[in-house]
């Protein structure tokens, strides 16, 4: 298993255009991956899971992936953080 935190620098935090991006990229691996804050942990290719979340700016994640192609998933899905999704 892969981990890695994140912060979420975008100021309106994880709405749904976020939330469709992740999904998205999460899509294309085969590894599953898992988006954690504080105590609650989803499903990365949920974009319901990852609303429900309610994660603000600055906030922390954990973002972990376990499979075949999880290094390449987590660092896929860490890139769309650090670029602000693109916002």
């Amino acid at each position: 298993m892969v981990t890695e935190t994140v912060e979420i620098k975008n100021r309106a935090g994880l709405h749904a255009r976020p939330a469709a991006l992740i999904v998205k990229k999460a899509n294309e691996f085969d590894s599953e991956i898992y988006i954690e804050l504080d105590d609650m942990k989803v499903n990365g290719k949920s974009i319901m899971g990852i609303i429900t979340l309610g994660a603000n700016y600055k906030s922390e994640l954990k973002i972990s992936a376990e499979g075949k192609d999880e290094k390449e998933a987590v660092d896929a899905i860490v890139k769309l953080f650090e670029s602000r999704f693109e916002e």
